[in-house]
């Protein structure tokens, strides 16, 4: 078996950042547990941003990722990511220049983006990238599952977690001033640290990723290489949408629901047998719950944070959540500098608030649109004919890729209030 160095750490091709900086000396005969000032729980979206930043900024930060485990994801990253978060060419595996709603009866409404582009990635090889990111700004980066917090002394928190795998096990546990737990919805350090995390409502989120037909075969018309499919059908996902998201030589086919007895497998059976897709080779299966709405609560008040699904950050209606994990992320470094800096628990607050101050009103706008049109297949049919709209072709677009509720054009706002209510109430038809 591996055996652990003196750090409690195996395979190290380095000491970890608090001892290359003067940190704690190990003492004959003791294990010795090294300080970070953070410790990262959650390679996804956010906490490789959130590593990234504080290791930038020059903080000894220890990222711990769980391996094998990639995320059911439609893959889509505005304009706005890609910009604010410096997101290469190389990673984009298909730019997006339309979206196609499909309504309950067949009825398709395309949805041209206009200027611009959508990109898409592959959570295989886009989570990886931002993980050695993080790693080359300085953060320690471990392959790792997380165990636990305690804190047997009052002094600063001691991490568990455990390495390798089969009869390789190795368990390690390394103090830390600040603890992010960005690992998902049903996140082990929020159920354990965070009050009201166990409560948070969920969707569970799946898809298979298939190889597109090559010209001639079965299928071939069902993927456009520049347009997302959303399918908003109750037969493929009674209270949310069904997805084919395309990924260059790939595509992702998914779908999710809250309704518990609804088989997602068998609904993306369905919807490949619908769409020709059948006998496209499946590459992988993923699946995974996805929070439903930000927690009242990211902090335990003391010395634990939470970041992206972990928090709830995933846009209701769209479900839409790299780009707000990547934010929350952001925010969360912003927010555990400014405790390190302080000591004060209190500025742990101060990712939530202005999470939501930048954003709180889309996910209740987004909330109020998924509870009114997901419904019921005749709201989703009138859904989809609202969306042939220009308006509102414009105002989506403009929001989704910029991230910001568009003001300047209040006469649109206006149409397109009441063309929501004629349709809410049956005045037009669909």
């Amino acid at each position: 078996m591996t055996q652990p160095d003196s750090h409690g750490f195996t395979n190290t091709t380095a000491s970890p950042p608090s001892l290359r900086r003067g940190g704690p000396s190990p003492h004959q005969g003791e294990k010795t547990e090294a300080t970070f000032d953070v410790v990262v729980v959650g390679g996804g979206p956010a906490g490789a941003t959130a590593a990234a930043d504080l290791a930038g900024a020059g903080h000894a930060v220890l990222l711990l990722d769980k391996p094998g485990r990639i995320k059911p994801c439609g893959g889509a990253i505005p304009p706005r990511l890609i910009r604010d978060f410096a997101i290469p060419d190389h990673l984009l595996v298909a730019r997006i220049r339309a979206a196609r709603m499909i309504a309950p009866s067949g009825k398709e409404v395309d949805m041209p983006v206009g200027e611009g582009f959508v990109g898409m990635v592959d959570r295989k090889d886009f989570d990886p990238w931002l993980r050695e990111r993080a790693a080359a700004a300085g953060a320690d980066l471990r392959e790792a599952s997380f165990d636990k917090v305690e804190r047997p002394d009052g002094g600063p928190a001691l991490v568990h977690f455990t390495t390798g795998k089969g009869d390789a096990l190795v368990r390690h546990s390394v103090r830390a001033k600040l603890v992010i737990g960005a690992d998902g919805a049903t996140s082990p350090v929020g159920r354990a640290e965070v009050p009201g995390h166990d409560k948070m409502r969920q969707v569970f989120a799946y898809h298979e990723i298939v190889r597109v037909p090559r010209p001639g075969e079965a299928g071939e018309a069902a993927i456009g290489p520049t347009r997302c499919d959303v399918f908003y059908q109750g037969k493929h996902s009674p209270d949310f949408y069904s997805w084919i998201f395309p990924h260059g030589e790939t595509a992702s086919i998914g779908t999710g629901s809250a309704r518990k007895g609804f088989s997602l497998r068998s609904s993306i059976r369905s919807l490949r047998e619908a769409t020709g897709l059948a006998e496209a080779e499946t590459v992988r299966r993923e699946g995974a719950p996805l929070p439903l709405k930000p927690l009242k609560r990211w902090d335990n008040g003391r010395d634990v944070l939470l970041a992206g699904d972990a928090a709830g950050v995933v846009a209701p209606a769209s479900g839409e959540g790299i780009y707000y994990a990547m934010l929350g992320g952001r925010l969360a470094a912003e927010a555990a500098t400014a405790f390190l800096a302080s000591g004060d628990a209190k500025a742990l607050g101060l990712a939530r608030r202005r999470f939501m101050r930048l954003h709180g009103r889309v996910f209740l706008i987004l909330g109020l649109m998924q509870w009114v049109w997901y419904r019921s297949d005749g709201l989703r049919e009138r859904f989809v004919s609202i969306c042939r709209d220009k308006d509102v072709q414009q105002l989506t677009w403009d929001s989704y890729m910029n991230k910001e509720l568009v003001r300047a054009k209040p006469a649109a706002h206006v149409r397109i209030f009441f063309k929501d209510l004629a349709h809410l109430f049956r005045w037009v038809s669909p």
